[in-house]
């Protein structure tokens, strides 16, 4: 076997390790994991199980948050942060105020609104098709004709 196959093997033999057998379905054992999901939590910006229980009050209570979307949104809201922050750094003073933070966060208050004039502005182009189509058809039909 060549190192390759040795690595596989390693990989293959951690993962029966770390599942148990209930009812005849395997589950992970979530014990032996624990170091590992500590060291990432610290790595990320909030604490997860703060993010995860807020997206949980907006999501449908069936809906299942894959461990990738978790960490993801817990790095997104931590951009988020840094991202706000360097507007209101942006300001020439000394200090920060609520006003500072109203006008950092305005682009982020206006997305719906940037949402829907999308939708309006879509339906809008979509109308102007239909009418160049139905002027398309009459043009062939009077000169095709």
């Amino acid at each position: 076997m060549n190192d390759v196959d040795l690595k596989k093997e390693e990989v293959v033999d951690n993962s029966i390790d770390n599942t148990t057998k209930l009812d005849g379905k395997d589950i992970e054992n979530k014990d032996i994991d624990t170091d590992e999901e500590l060291e990432e939590d610290e790595a990320l910006p909030f604490p997860n199980a703060r993010v995860v229980r807020l997206m949980r009050e907006s999501l449908d209570p069936n809906k299942q948050i894959k461990s990738i979307v978790k960490k993801e949104m817990n790095i997104f809201l931590g951009n988020l942060v840094k991202t706000i922050c360097k507007k209101m750094n942006d300001f020439d003073y000394s200090y920060v105020d609520y006003g500072m933070f109203k006008q950092a966060i305005e682009t982020f208050e206006n997305i719906q609104t940037i949402e829907l004039e999308k939708i309006r502005i879509i339906k809008a182009l979509e109308k102007i098709k239909a009418d160049c189509d139905v002027l398309v058809n009459d043009v062939e039909r009077k000169f095709h004709a």
